[in-house]
């Protein structure tokens, strides 16, 4: 946030606002009718923002279904898709600095936007720059809907839980909103469903507080964020922490399992919920019977498919791809049931097209009642389906020029792609931005791609102790980053370490050797 065209402030909020108005009346005849969903978290301006959008929206005529207080960021979709809205906005920068906010924009079909709609609603924002309406004042056509919108969204999650006679003592874990908005709608889910209470709150993160004052980043993957969960657990004797980040979307988790503090990544949480979510499915369970996830997260899931008979599909990163897919692939009759992806973000269609971590909290508590250990389950799986080892990390660029260059280097290496990566070949070859795939016949690449983005992915052959490696590097779209995802599969916990170890050492002395390229600090 601050002064200035690039910026986050109310000029740019309203002529966001001004230009999505008027594409959703170019394309939409029942726009103004069908109204528009606004909501907002508890960042410094959020609410401030929300108002300026309202009154711009109302000032064309539009309905504006009004969220009255904080709400969590799957409330916007939940209501756009409950009501039938044109769109939705949800003003939030979810686990970002205090520093930040955002302007997140759904379609109709209650999805994160996708293309080509972006690029219609940039083109009509830059035709209507002028600002037309300077207020907050409401008029007659905002309408509040936050009590009926909470009690349908609880209504639904309901329907996702069914909790086992095994669940007749509450699970005890520590919780952390993480200074955010969510606590009250975890307490909300956890009466809802029929859980029973074992929740201890961390104190200190309870309410929200948009200067995120005990944590470095709001965001429960950062390293320190849950020390003070951890403490609370500790003083309480309880072995169970979870979390989510500001805007409660995303959900984590950490269990102490002998005396030491395991933390979760987002591919385990979504194996082991993506496994509760199976185990529920109706027999016989078939090929219709579908669950997403994305290219840099991890190839368990479809390792779990293969021997159980069901289909999973994968996508690029982002739920604006998860979601509209899920959707696509719901009209074409599958039975979409679950979707995720490595950064935390978990999916229930049945409640809501994008990530939701109160929904998420609630399966996972469920799954709890019955597996007792989530960690000891994790163990289980992995021993019948395979040991999955992933690193991911990220190299911080001086600039985005650097950064192109880095791929460009990599990809003169050899034409059409390298053929080693240390002492493993290379087995196949996915290049999203030139476009090119080794594996497929005409070598076009399944996934979408696009040239103003950077995205290889690599799969590298077995040794005498794995079964193989594969990893993605992409240059993030929103910090100066370049990212990995790596993970090596084998038989047994400690060659999957050794393999995936031994390739992100490569790489650091070779692909991403520039002195001015920065690894993360845990890896340096």
């Amino acid at each position: 946030m601050g002064a200035g065209f690039s910026r986050l402030n109310s000029l740019t909020i309203i002529q966001t606002s001004q230009g999505l108005a008027e594409y959703l009346l170019s394309v939409r005849p029942d726009a103004a009718t069908s109204g528009i969903v606004i909501g907002y978290d508890a960042r410094h301006n959020s609410g401030h923002f929300a108002q300026l959008a309202a009154a711009v929206f109302e000032g064309k005529g539009i309905t504006v279904w009004w969220y009255e207080d904080i709400v969590h960021t799957p409330l916007v979709p939940f209501a756009v898709k409950t009501l039938q809205a044109a769109a939705g906005i949800m003003v939030t920068a979810s686990h970002n600095p205090a520093a930040d906010n955002g302007y997140k924009v759904y379609s109709s079909s209650g999805c994160q936007i996708n293309s080509p709609e972006d690029a219609g609603i940039a083109s009509s924002i830059l035709l209507n720059l002028e600002p037309q309406r300077w207020t907050t004042q409401a008029s007659a056509l905002r309408r509040p809907v936050l009590a009926t919108m909470q009690a349908q969204y609880l209504k639904n999650l309901r329907g996702l839980i069914s909790l086992p006679e095994a669940a007749k003592l509450p699970t005890q874990f520590v919780y952390t909103p993480m200074h955010g908005v969510g606590l009250r709608y975890m307490m909300s889910a956890i009466e809802a469903t029929g859980m029973k209470d074992g929740m201890t709150v961390v104190d200190q993160q309870a309410h929200p507080d948009p200067e995120f004052p005990t944590v470095k980043y709001p965001n429960p993957e950062e390293k320190g964020a849950l020390d003070l969960a951890v403490i609370t657990a500790d003083n309480k004797n309880i072995g169970l922490i979870l979390a989510n980040d500001p805007d409660a979307d995303r959900f984590a988790v950490a269990e102490k399992v002998d005396g030491v503090w395991r933390q979760f990544t987002g591919d385990q949480m979504g194996i082991l919920l993506a496994h509760w979510i199976f185990s529920k499915i109706a027999s016989p369970v078939t090929a219709n019977d579908i669950m997403l996830t994305s290219a840099v997260s991890s190839q368990m899931l479809s390792c779990i498919a293969e021997v159980e008979r069901f289909t999973v599909r994968e996508t690029l990163t982002g739920f604006k791809w998860l979601g509209n897919i899920a959707k696509e692939l719901q009209g074409q009759g599958g039975r979409v049931h679950f979707a995720y992806e490595e950064a935390l973000g978990y999916m229930f269609p049945n409640v809501v097209h994008d990530k939701d971590g109160i929904s998420a909290a609630m399966v996972f508590l469920e799954a709890c009642s019955v597996w007792g250990s989530p960690w000891h389950k994790l163990q289980q799986l992995y021993a019948k389906y395979g040991y999955f080892e992933t690193i991911n990390t990220y190299w911080r660029s001086p600039h985005i020029h650097k950064t192109q260059l880095t791929f460009s280097s990599i990809r003169n290496l050899k034409h059409p792609y390298p053929t080693q990566v240390g002492h493993r070949k290379v087995l196949r070859w996915r290049d999203l931005t030139t476009s090119y795939d080794s594996a497929t016949r005409n070598h076009i690449p399944e996934l979408p791609c696009s040239a103003s983005t950077q995205m290889i992915t690599c799969w590298l052959e077995s040794s005498e102790s794995d079964d193989g490696i594969r990893f993605t590097v992409r240059a993030s779209g929103t910090e100066p980053k370049i990212k990995l995802y790596l993970e090596c599969r084998s038989k047994d916990q400690e060659s999957a370490h050794k393999g995936a170890v031994e390739v992100l050492g490569w790489l650091k002395g070779g692909w991403f050797g520039d002195a001015s390229l920065r690894i993360e600090e845990r890896f340096a």
